[in-house]
């Protein structure tokens, strides 16, 4: 098997929270170098089904990608699903469901901002935000910085909207390894060390949670990442041996959204991959560039 020499299997488009539309990044992809991509969207297939209607035999090679918000009595998990058909009732299914709660937070954090700090919209620029694929935070919070309320994307997330505590309905990790793996998917566990984005899972934890996550049938991690150290990616790693799992390498690209490049995954480009990577490779569903 003949391997790329760059992969990046963790990009965000504008369907969810990214700034590229699907057909963009497919030249930013092969403008970088990168022999190898996924698009994991927010709750979303719609871009890689753009995205396969618009391969041609010189682009890149592509595995279907999603990015699942999960939750369950442990805490939070991002579940990353590849390979899988965007077809498949069973994926559908579920992104319908990610899509009606994401919708419904939304509205939620519109409604407390207003009742709670005083901040409101004009009601175009909230239709605009509705009529959108995937809105979320980022969307909200750019629209604050653009009135004037924060300084910056950061400050109103950090200052605003995660101040707000929501109870609602959630997709717990078993409902999305499942459907992963029902549509003909590969269930990895998306930059694990730091959970949902705001933890620092290590040692014991970790290994107590991967332990749960694949007795729901999680099959990999992603043990490279733009945002781990040395020491995360070797600990990742290790459990990746330990355990037999895929392995995946991925930047969590969002273009102007974040300070992040396409192809920024700390897995280098010598070849010398881990075992975990390249069992990946052999029994992920690849579209393009048939030699891979």
């Amino acid at each position: 098997m003949t391997y790329p020499s760059k992969i990046d299997l963790h990009i965000h488009t504008k369907v969810s929270d990214g700034t590229d539309l699907p057909a963009e990044i497919i030249a930013h992809v092969s403008k970088s170098g990168i022999g190898l991509f996924s698009v994991t969207d927010h709750d979303a297939v719609k871009a890689c089904r753009v995205i396969l209607s618009l391969l041609a035999e010189s682009d890149p090679a592509f595995i279907t990608g999603v990015e699942l918000s999960c939750r369950d009595e442990q805490g939070k998990y991002h579940i990353l699903g590849y390979g899988y058909d965007p077809d498949a009732e069973s994926i559908r299914k579920l992104v319908d469901k990610g899509h009606r709660i994401r919708i419904g937070k939304v509205s939620a954090r519109l409604d407390r901002l207003k009742s709670e700090f005083g901040i409101s919209f004009p009601q175009d620029e909230l239709d605009a935000l509705f009529a959108l694929d995937n809105p979320g935070k980022p969307h909200i919070a750019n629209m604050m910085v653009s009135h004037g309320f924060a300084q910056s994307k950061e400050q109103a997330i950090r200052e605003f909207i995660n101040r707000i505590r929501l109870k609602n309905e959630f997709i717990s990790p078993e409902e999305a390894i499942r459907s992963i793996r029902d549509s003909g998917g590969i269930a990895i566990l998306a930059h694990p060390s730091y959970g949902d984005g705001d933890q620092l899972i290590l040692g014991e934890e970790m290994d107590e949670r991967l332990r749960l996550l694949m007795d729901l049938g999680l099959q990999g991690v992603e043990a490279f990442y733009s945002g781990f150290t040395p020491r995360l990616c070797r600990e990742m790693l290790s459990f990746a041996e330990r355990y037999a799992l895929y392995v995946t390498a991925g930047s969590d690209y969002h273009g102007e959204n974040k300070m992040v490049m396409l192809g920024d995954t700390g897995l280098g480009d010598s070849g010398e991959w881990p075992e975990g990577l390249r069992r990946f490779l052999k029994d992920a569903r690849i579209h393009g560039q048939h030699e891979i």
